[in-house]
């Protein structure tokens, strides 16, 4: 009895073996292929020993039955620069993975590249290999790298930046009175998250049209290219003087340039040419109580104002293009103008408080500009009817009502307002092109009064050998002003 007994245990035991593999039901063929719904995963450029963003792709099981994959692997190991993290669990090697029939998972791969002492941009490769019932197969990885010079929170003396290297800023870098920073053609000078570059001292940043100086943030992947308040400003207190931005870039701030400090006595100076502010969180130039002389400059998309001139100052602004399309940047609706002036500046406190600052406005001079955008009214204009307030607009398009009254000359020359004077740009939206159109109103607008003073616009093109000189920083070219 007990030996029969026994025979049934077995027999039961081999049935219950055999169902629970059935239950399984793992693909067993060893010609069994995953699907990935990418061969290759590439990096853009980033800078070594700074993690890149986290990318992504699908292994995805084709067949009914589930797949065990035994292994996921990094090919180079624990010393690979990639980083795994297969549905949730980190790791270079991950076991028994399963995917159900017609089923995905997915792959997130992070890299970081060490720095190698060299100037040009790098290549790291590896690949991720997936063995199934004995199958190998793999997804390659590609990142490219770029060595940098770290400024961490580094109070600098007089000393020249040059385009050796891309410079990287944590935390800040910081110009001390008495003390001038050069920058040379072709730098770029990179911030990490919430990082400024603030100067007591002076600042001079003279690129060329063929290298010009770049600010932007340390995320170089394209996904971030137009993303805003990446990093803090470039700051200059009141006090500090002779300041130089000529073709230079500055991109993708909280503030793109501040001049001047409501906290401190004087005011600031600074030069602005040939250049381009975009993309910031709050505002691209943000000018207090100081002096600004600009030209051939382009100001837009900002969350706030493209340009705001506060507490008075001393402004001119010649073949200027401000523009402000906010919208599709950001998740806030855009209420206040692309460019506003005011010889007042109420500050409010915590406490229900609040402090008024007050300054001459002794000029704000637009020639040959536009001031336009996405919003009825680009311009906001402050009086506290106690100070000076002192600004002219010539030949310049204004985005503003009809209703608004230019007929005042001591304030207004050939001013073009409402819809028919539309500067269409190129594309303001996507591609931040802010070049003229064929059918653009501010072509052949302007004065040569300006042109003859700055005869080359942004692009180093000749404003007169046409028909007239164009609004804004650009001149319009046709096939027959190339030839």
């Amino acid at each position: 009895m007990a030996k029969n007994l026994f025979y049934i245990f077995a027999v039961v035991t081999l049935l219950f073996t055999l169902f629970s593999c059935e239950d399984e039901g793992y693909m067993s063929s060893p010609d069994a292929e995953l699907q990935f719904s990418a061969d290759t995963i590439t990096f853009d450029t980033i800078f070594t020993t700074i993690g890149s963003t986290t990318q992504r792709f699908t292994v995805r099981n084709p067949y009914n039955e589930p797949v065990l994959i035994s292994s996921i692997r990094m090919a180079g190991g624990s010393v690979s620069n990639f980083r795994l993290n297969v549905n949730g669990e980190v790791g270079n090697e991950v076991y028994d993975v399963e995917v159900p029939g017609h089923d995905s998972i997915y792959i997130f791969v992070e890299v970081t590249i060490d720095p190698n002492g060299q100037n040009l941009p790098m290549v790291v490769q590896d690949s991720i290999l997936f063995s199934t019932n004995t199958n190998l197969q793999d997804v390659k990885l590609i990142a490219y790298g770029q060595d940098f010079v770290l400024v961490k929170a580094e109070t600098i003396e007089t000393t020249t930046w040059t385009a050796d290297k891309p410079y990287l800023v944590y935390d800040y870098a910081y110009v001390d009175s008495l003390s001038t920073l050069t920058i040379k053609p072709g730098t770029r000078i990179h911030f990490h998250k919430g990082a400024g570059l603030y100067v007591r001292g002076t600042i001079v940043a003279n690129g060329t049209s063929d290298q010009p100086i770049q600010f932007l943030s340390d995320r170089l992947e394209d996904s971030y290219k137009n993303v805003p308040d990446q990093w803090s400003s470039i700051l200059l207190f009141s006090g500090s003087h002779n300041n130089v931005f000529n073709f230079v870039t500055i991109k993708n701030a909280n503030i793109g340039l501040q001049v001047g400090t409501i906290e401190h006595d004087g005011y600031a100076s600074v030069s602005l040419t040939n250049s381009r502010i975009e993309n910031m969180a709050y505002a691209g130039l943000f000018a207090i109580k100081s002096k600004v002389f600009a030209y051939n400059d382009v100001i837009a998309n900002c969350g706030y104002y493209a340009a705001a001139l506060l507490v008075g100052g001393e402004y001119e602004f010649y073949h200027t293009t401000i523009a402000n399309y906010w919208g599709n940047l950001g998740n806030k609706v855009r209420s206040t103008a692309a460019l506003v002036m005011s010889n007042v500046l109420i500050v409010e406190g915590a406490d229900g408080s609040s402090v008024s600052y007050n300054g001459d406005l002794t000029k704000a001079m637009f020639g040959n500009s536009i001031i336009y955008g996405n919003i009825q009214k680009e311009i906001e204009l402050g009086d506290n009817e106690e100070n000076a307030f002192e600004y002219y607009f010539d030949h310049c398009i204004l985005q503003v009502p009809d209703t608004v009254n230019t007929s005042n000359k001591n304030h207004y020359n050939s001013v073009w307002k409402g819809s028919d004077y539309d500067p269409l740009f190129v594309d303001p939206y996507n591609g931040l092109d802010y070049q003229l159109d064929t059918l653009s109103a501010a072509i052949d607008a302007g004065s040569t009064e300006y042109s003859k003073l700055f005869p080359l616009d942004l692009l180093n093109k000749s404003r007169t050998s046409d028909g007239g000189p164009d609004l804004g920083a650009y001149e319009r070219y046709s096939k027959s002003n190339e030839d």
